[in-house]
């Protein structure tokens, strides 16, 4: 009995350590020697990029942990719980890059300018100026329009030379804009010059007296003049799955080979991102019509939903498919760090919120562990967080040097990033454009073109290469 109240006690200590914010941590073990912003003293900068005793998480981590007595560092476990010294690392990482990327310029892009890049050259041209409320994904029509979706449920046209259509679409189904959700993803049928099929990815659901029940769905429908018609819905779950939740909806499509790859956000859940009989916090795969392939992963699992593909994701809003190989990425957000790009494998765990690269936004710490078996490790992440938001492979002639890159886009930091793949490993990263908005969608376009939909301010630019 003594035993149970002891561990009882312990347990409640390291809960009330672990609602310690890690800037007081910080403040209060750690200032004394490393300064108060973080320039050094006793013991060195902890923020330029310097790190004697190994500049890997691990190496911090053990530093922290087992100190280094013999220069006079103490060692701080048993003293800070193993979640404590992770969320120090973690805030250690973001004072770092802000201070490593002040003075750091990159060029704005403008009209008149040409942006140089480590492989091509480039100039801005902005498609729609004004018009847009929102946008949040750009589909292209094989006579040159363009589809665009806003968040508020409008799903309007661009034509070939950029002029908005005044007039959304009409018809569409009823969309429940909340929070994040609302008219997300936008996408055609790799057949649609046959069948014109247009896919919708939204936050459906009821608006009343009790409130907002919503959760992401798919469905796809025709336009005929100017109206959606022949609707049909891929996915739509089952109403007990709804929320009252206004965050992390996912979507984003991929199709390959008669299926459709889509991507659902945990919705605030987190535990439910590891539940197979909750949609949330997984990817999806189905065919085309939504019905569910025979040799999905999860298929004879009586407890899970037949149509997952993938699970333990948080909020992907990036998906893309290799044209070399057909292997499947994502991105999705972390919380605050620990954004990931995934190579995305049938019936894995990708961790969420089991082990993670990131902390709490007020600064508490999460999970010790960012790596346990049975889960998949990211390609790649990134502390601080650059709030990943659109992906697609360069497929183009346009930016030769470009091909078969990922272009990723990013909110927070309002950049687009090139990433370099080998054999399913990143071999190389480059911002190629930065500042001058928040980076919602990113596309190659059919014309070679490189897309960019942004929002604050709401407008298309488009990527030309600088002699054109």
């Amino acid at each position: 009995m003594r035993l149970m109240i002891l561990m009882s006690f312990l347990a409640c200590g390291v809960a009330f350590a672990n609602q310690v914010k890690t800037e007081e941590i910080y403040r209060m073990h750690c200032a004394a020697c490393h300064g108060a912003s973080f320039e050094g003293g006793q013991g060195g900068s902890l923020v330029d990029g310097e790190w004697k005793h190994g500049s890997s998480d691990e190496d911090i981590t053990r530093s922290i942990a087992k100190g280094k007595p013999e220069f006079g560092m103490i060692p701080w476990e048993g003293v800070l719980t193993p979640e404590q010294i992770r969320g120090l690392v973690i805030f250690l990482r973001e004072k770092e890059k802000q201070a490593l990327a002040k003075g750091v310029e990159f060029p704005v892009p403008a009209a008149d300018k040409v942006v140089k890049t480590k492989l091509h050259d480039y100039r801005i041209e902005t498609l729609v100026s004004e018009g847009l409320k929102n946008p949040w994904a750009i589909a292209f029509l094989p006579d040159g329009r363009k589809l665009v979706t806003e968040k508020s449920g409008r799903l309007r046209i661009v034509s070939a030379d950029g002029k908005l259509d005044p007039v959304a679409i009409e018809g569409l189904p009823e969309v429940i804009e909340h929070g994040q959700g609302g008219l997300l993803e936008v996408a055609l049928h790799p057949d649609f010059s046959k069948n014109g099929w247009v896919y919708l990815g939204l936050s459906d659901g009821t608006r009343g007296d009790g409130g907002v029940l919503c959760t992401t769905a798919v469905v796809r429908g025709r336009i005929k003049d100017h109206r959606w018609t022949d609707q049909e819905w891929i996915y739509r779950p089952d109403e007990k799955f709804r929320s009252s939740s206004g965050v992390h909806f996912g979507t984003r499509f991929v199709f390959a080979d008669g299926y459709i790859y889509f991507v659902i956000g945990e919705r605030g859940g987190m535990m439910e991102a590891q539940d197979l009989s909750r949609p949330s916090g997984k990817v999806f795969r189905l065919h085309d019509d939504g019905r569910v392939p025979a040799d999905n992963p999860f298929v004879a699992n009586k407890e899970a939903i037949a149509g997952i593909w993938s699970y333990g994701h948080r909020n992907p809003q990036g998906l893309a498919m290799d044209p070399r190989d057909g292997s499947l990425y994502d991105t999705e957000h972390g919380p605050r760090g620990g954004d990931e790009l995934n190579l995305i494998l049938p019936g894995r765990n990708y961790g969420w919120p089991v082990v993670t690269y990131g902390m709490n936004y007020d600064g508490t710490p999460m999970v010790a562990n960012t790596e346990k078996e049975g889960i998949e490790r990211p390609l790649t992440y990134w502390v601080p967080s650059i709030a990943v938001c659109g992906l697609d492979f360069y497929a183009g002639e346009k930016f030769p040097k470009w091909k078969n890159d990922l272009l990723a886009g990013a909110l927070a930091q309002q950049e687009v990033r090139r990433i370099r793949i080998v054999d399913r490993k990143v071999v190389e990263q480059e911002i190629i454009l930065k500042n001058i908005g928040r980076v919602r969608d990113v596309a190659a376009g059919p014309d070679g073109l490189v897309y960019v939909v942004l929002n604050q301010p709401d407008r298309i630019v488009r990527l030309l290469p600088a002699g054109e």
